[in-house]
């Protein structure tokens, strides 16, 4: 019979939310009430947030873990991002913790992220605390968000343990948390406490050998590759042989060179670690994210982090275009996979398949905006590659194609609803909810295919004048609800090389709207402007103004063109056809026909009409 025993010296809690309800804030309040920063030390806000990329959109991306002390107990922290997007990070977060924190806007309740890190966490069987954070709004419901909370356990399956979960009430950005929102508030000591209480201890069998599984991956320029995970039984020490149990079920031997343990924001060297920590060992270059490392006596495997399948998937290629080279340091196909590669060994979320083109990779994740954040990195490392237009992954079963669907939560004031709804039914979305909260603002859900939202998100920011909130999460799969149009515009398409000059572009202004400034290099088969109409031009953005001895040279400085605004990639993904892609380099983000050469373009798009018709 199995002895179950609790390392009471620790606790593994995971902070889940939907994005921008402040989980990282807390985390800061945290920190500064723990001792973790000394008094009067100059600590940045959101100090989880080390990416840039985390810094400039405020939001977390990546997982990542932390400790603070509360009553001589070690409280493991892992800070989870909030968008749908990176649902893999949670999962393989929630594999190292024994209960969650789970925040809730006060004013905006429940959102689709809420649901989705919930049912994981419940689905683990993990001790939630529910704490209702920003009751400071002044459009604070906390009452009605309370019971929305408890609908929603009820709504996932909790069980009568699970649904008599305790809840906080707090403002993160204060650092106060209390158990009625008509307490005194003071600090977040109440949250501590409930931590220790409520928050089952690390279990473990004081018989087993050691067992960690990997959760996470870090690099050192000194050791290498880092395995980090929570040890579910036994304990190690620095300079022991262990061995790595891959997916295929292979031991692989390493020896622990560098062992670390979590102090606040850091990682310190340690001699040894016990059951119940989370750790970062060092020893092995061949371990990715749900191996098993353990003793070389007793290898056994655990469970493996499985996350949910990819929804969307994207072409990456090498840049062919003819300004291919200038800008970036990395341009080769076999670079570019490498680091791909390496991306999908720290990213559980996301794979990467190679095609029947040359040097051309299919990379499949959970969103559009993942596989952005992805690219994005990639061109601030100096890489440059060429990106299709992100595609929905379909399923086929019994011979019908089978698309995913999400459940679409829109958030906006009264009078935009009319222009959103009519444009999410364009795009085969179905309301299948509508609520009025009697204050000018409304939340809407749709039933809608994953395609129908891409591209949609800055078309929803305009109509809604930036006010309007959208969420959502995959529902399923459904039959294929048939097609719809993309893009009512065409592309204004350069058919030349060359630099923009201001007299031409003046002339093109009223075909639509352009992307291209005076002097940014063009060449044939570069989208310089979106058309106004349907269809495609060939236009020449270099043309010169002809002068004549009639007039002066100095009138041409006359010319005001209209403000461009400067292309991102999430705007270039969007806005892009089938038969088009985005030329990514560290300084630029372009776009491009997928075949370059006009005449074979016309050609084309005669033998697709022959065929058609």
């Amino acid at each position: 019979m199995k002895q179950v025993v609790r390392n009471e010296r620790i606790r593994n809690v995971a902070i889940i939310a939907h994005v921008d309800h402040g989980k990282t804030t807390l985390v800061d309040a945290m920190f500064r009430q723990s001792g973790v920063f000394r008094e009067g030390q100059e600590v940045a806000k959101r100090v989880m947030d080390k990416l840039d990329l985390e810094r400039e959109r405020g939001i977390t991306i990546a997982a990542k873990n932390c400790s603070v002390t509360w009553k001589g107990v070690k409280i493991n922290i892992i800070d989870t991002p909030g968008h749908a997007d990176f649902g893999g990070e949670v999962e393989r977060a929630l594999s190292m913790a024994d209960g969650a924190i789970l925040l809730v806007d006060a004013s905006e309740g429940p959102l689709p992220q809420t649901r989705f890190v919930l049912k994981k966490t419940l689905e683990l069987g993990l001790k939630v605390i529910v704490v209702i954070n920003k009751i400071d709004r002044r459009d604070a419901r906390t009452g009605e968000v309370l019971n929305e909370i408890f609908d929603l356990f009820i709504d996932l399956g909790a069980d009568e343990e699970q649904a008599e979960f305790p809840c906080f009430y707090a403002v993160g950005r204060e650092g106060i948390a209390m158990r009625s929102p008509h307490e005194d508030p003071k600090d977040l000591s109440v949250l501590f406490d409930a931590i220790l209480s409520e928050v089952p201890a690390p279990s473990h069998d004081p018989d087993e050998p050691f067992q960690m599984l990997v959760s996470d991956l870090s690099y050192s320029d000194y050791f290498g590759r880092q395995a980090i995970g929570r040890i579910f039984h036994g304990k190690t020490v620095s300079n022991e042989s262990l061995v790595c149990i891959n997916e295929k079920g292979e031991c692989l031997p390493l020896k622990v060179i560098k062992l670390q343990g979590y102090e606040g924001v850091n990682v310190r060297e340690i001699e040894s670690a016990e059951a119940g920590d989370i750790v970062m060992l060092a020893g092995i270059e061949d371990v990715v994210i749900g191996d098993t490392i353990c003793t070389a006596a007793a290898p056994r495997a655990l469970k493996r982090i499985l996350v949910d399948e990819p929804t969307v998937s994207m072409k990456i290629m090498a840049n062919t275009s003819p300004l291919a080279g200038t800008e970036g340091e990395y341009v080769q196909s076999t670079k570019i996979v490498e680091r791909l590669q390496k991306e999908t060994l720290r990213n559980v979320a996301i794979r990467l398949e190679t095609t029947g083109e040359k040097d051309c990779f299919i990379l499949k994740g959970r969103g559009e905006f993942q596989l952005a954040i992805i690219i994005e990195t990639m061109r601030r490392d100096g890489f440059e590659l060429c990106v299709g237009r992100p595609e929905v992954i379909c399923h086929v079963n019994e011979g019908k194609a089978l698309e995913p669907v999400e459940h679409l939560y829109v958030d906006c004031q009264e009078d935009f609803i009319g222009v959103v709804t009519g444009k999410l039914s364009v795009r085969k979305g179905r309301m299948i909810n509508y609520t009025n909260y009697g204050s000018g603002r409304v939340r809407v859900e749709f039933s809608i295919p994953s395609r129908g939202l891409i591209g949609y998100r800055d078309e929803f920011l305009t109509d809604t004048k930036g006010t309007g909130i959208m969420s959502s999460y995959l529902l399923g799969y459904e039959e294929h609800r048939g097609d719809f149009p993309t893009r009512f515009t065409g592309s204004i398409v350069a058919d030349r090389r060359g630099e923009a000059v201001p007299y031409a572009l003046f002339n093109l202004e009223p075909r639509g709207r352009l992307f291209v400034v005076p002097g940014d290099p063009v060449y044939e088969g570069m989208i310089v402007g979106e058309h106004a109409k349907e269809n495609d031009i060939d236009v020449n953005p270099c043309k010169m103004k002809k002068l004549t001895n009639m007039r002066a040279a100095g009138r041409d400085d006359n010319v005001l063109l209209s403000p461009v605004t400067p292309m991102t990639l999430e705007r270039a993904l969007q806005f892009i056809r089938e038969d088009e892609l985005v030329e990514v380099t560290p300084k630029s983000v372009r776009l491009r026909k997928a075949e370059l050469h006009a005449g074979r373009r016309h050609d084309a798009s005669v033998a697709r009409k022959r065929a058609a018709g």
